[in-house]
């Protein structure tokens, strides 16, 4: 528990206590859960409460009146109160010894790199799927959103104490694997200077024609004395390899690495689609109609039935998935989470009705939807690669602004909103741009402790810090910021919402820049400069665990 945790726990049980005292409840069983939080103007104090209000009805006396008998029995000095006052129909405001946050600066200090990391999550099994993209082409800006969240996410959940899984699921099978070795094909044979169309639905993209050109001063023609269906099946494997390579490099230099990577073939080879139908069949929500199969989903909330098998015995994207999530359900996880894109929404309540159809519980499924991400530069909406002059991929984003403003930008708003990202904003060296505003701050502090290495000045261990001598507004806004860390991280695991750490790196070093315009860290008092130093070096720990969570760098110089 962490010490702002420890302070609020000592308040609430010190309200407990003095509702029983004052005879507002019989016995503790009665007392509703006692709600503490930050009032939202600091003049009203640090902590606030309206549990006068909960007890009227057991207490029954108006609010104020049961404030004023809690306040009459309320053991303050073993809560660190120091002021407590009613306020409005009976809220109870308290203001906390400011000496009672010093320990914020150690606990910091001590647990450097792990500050933060907790145990909420005691140790659940979450599995995380996301990016999944379809290996036939470069991954572009919608899965650049998806694979920052979700690493982010991932990092959060870590870190709150849950056992994570990251997952790729590779669409390595079906239609638009067929396409790719017909291009790879076609590319092939025009490489060797024969004729060959691309097919109907083909991928036209440079790369295609780069593997085909290897391949061509690999093998020479040797490929096309394959029959059909050997030659298919080396064009298949050699595309899917070379796609997936490429893949796992763009996402390596974003920061983003999986533990599984679970090949949609596998679930065909292992006949896993075909015991899904039969498991689905056994349940009784398969039926045949007009030469397919159906599944009824609308027994479980969805709008429609959904096809599983098309009248020409093929599967409908949604059976393989179906199997898919099935395995997952069979791995044992205690909560599994993918992240989509907007183009997905509608699929979410057909895959909860086919597990709870399949008798597994759907709740353990979460889909979180990122939606769409718009660039723009110079004022205009950016569609094409100037490179290329096609879409924008991860691979030209992360060399036209960095990996750092990508993974910062795309994860600052909730994954559920669309988000502009100004590039001109993300490469200024300003204090507009949130990324380097963070940045700066972490590295401003930095800067401190070299000028006072040079001065001879060295940190005492942080027990033996005159941390009495910090005793301004700003000090304690920034104690309390830090200590605020580990349960932002808990709240962030619990609610899926990797942003907001990053609005808690912002508001840190927001108050630490105001800090260092407000007040001089190097004074010519000795005991002031070590305490001040002291509250610097827990401030860069707390920015250097959140850039680390959200994946961004946190440069000692810039």
């Amino acid at each position: 528990m962490s010490v702002l945790e420890q302070l609020r726990e000592k308040v609430r049980t010190s309200l407990a206590d003095a509702a029983l005292a004052a005879g507002l409840v019989a016995a503790k069983e009665e007392l509703p859960e006692v709600v503490l939080e930050a009032p939202k103007d600091k003049a009203h104090g640090d902590l606030a409460s309206n549990l006068a209000m909960q007890l009227t009805k057991i207490a029954r006396r108006n609010p104020r009146q049961i404030a004023e008998a809690i306040l009459d029995k309320l053991d303050r000095a073993s809560a660190s109160i120091v002021s407590a006052e009613i306020a409005g129909p009976g809220f109870l405001n308290f203001r906390l010894d400011k000496a009672s946050l010093y320990p914020v600066i150690a606990e910091a200090r001590a647990q450097g790199d792990d500050y933060g990391r907790g145990s909420a999550g005691q140790g659940r099994k979450i599995q995380v799927e996301f990016v999944s993209a379809n290996p036939t082409g470069s991954l572009h800006l919608g899965h650049a959103r998806g694979a920052a969240v979700g690493d982010v996410l991932c990092n959060v959940l870590d870190f709150a104490g849950y056992d994570v899984t990251r997952e790729y699921y590779i669409n390595d099978a079906g239609k638009q694997v067929a396409n790719l070795a017909a291009s790879i094909e076609a590319r092939y044979k025009q490489a060797l200077g024969r004729q060959a169309d691309m097919p109907e639905d083909g991928y036209y993209g440079e790369d295609i024609v780069g593997f085909a050109k290897e391949l061509a001063e690999k093998e020479g023609d040797r490929l096309l004395s394959l029959s059909d269906e050997e030659r298919f099946q080396y064009f298949r494997s050699y595309g899917l390899e070379k796609e997936l390579d490429k893949i796992k490099r763009d996402l390596a230099r974003f920061g983003v690495r999986f533990d599984v990577w679970f090949s949609e073939t596998s679930l065909y080879e292992n006949d896993r689609v075909v015991a899904a139908l039969d498991a689905l069949r056994a349940q009784g929500y398969v039926y045949e109609e007009d030469g397919a199969i159906w599944l009824k989903t609308t027994a479980f909330g969805d709008d429609k039935d959904r096809v599983l098998v098309k009248n020409d015995g093929s599967y409908t994207y949604l059976t393989p998935d179906v199997a898919y999530h099935m395995d997952k359900y069979g791995r044992g996880f205690d909560r599994m989470i993918n992240i989509w894109g907007a183009d997905h929404h509608g699929y979410i309540p057909r895959m909860k009705a086919a597990m709870a159809a399949l008798g597994n519980d759907p709740d353990k499924l979460t889909v979180l939807i990122a939606q769409m991400v718009s660039l723009f530069q110079n004022g205009e909406k950016v569609k094409m690669s100037k490179r290329t002059g096609k879409a924008i991929t991860v691979e030209d984003l992360m060399d036209e602004v960095g990996v750092d403003a990508i993974r910062y930008f795309f994860t600052m708003r909730s994954m559920d909103t669309h988000l502009d990202f100004d590039m001109d904003l993300a490469v200024s060296t300003s204090n507009e741009n949130p990324v380097y505003y963070v940045q700066y701050a972490h590295a401003r502090i930095c800067s401190i402790f070299r000028q006072a290495e040079e001065q001879g000045i060295a940190l005492v261990p942080a027990g033996e810090a005159p941390l009495a001598k910090l005793a301004t507004g700003h000090e304690f806004d920034l104690i309390r910021k830090v200590g605020e860390l580990p349960e932002t991280i808990a709240a962030a695991a619990a609610a899926y919402a990797p942003h907001q750490i990053i609005r808690y790196v912002y508001e840190l070093a927001a108050l630490l820049h105001s800090y260092y315009r407000a007040e001089r860290v190097m004074t010519e008092d000795a005991e002031q400069t070590q305490a001040r130093l002291q509250l610097l070096a827990a401030v860069r720990v707390a920015l250097a665990v959140g850039l680390k969570l959200i994946g961004v760098s946190a440069p000692e110089k810039m």
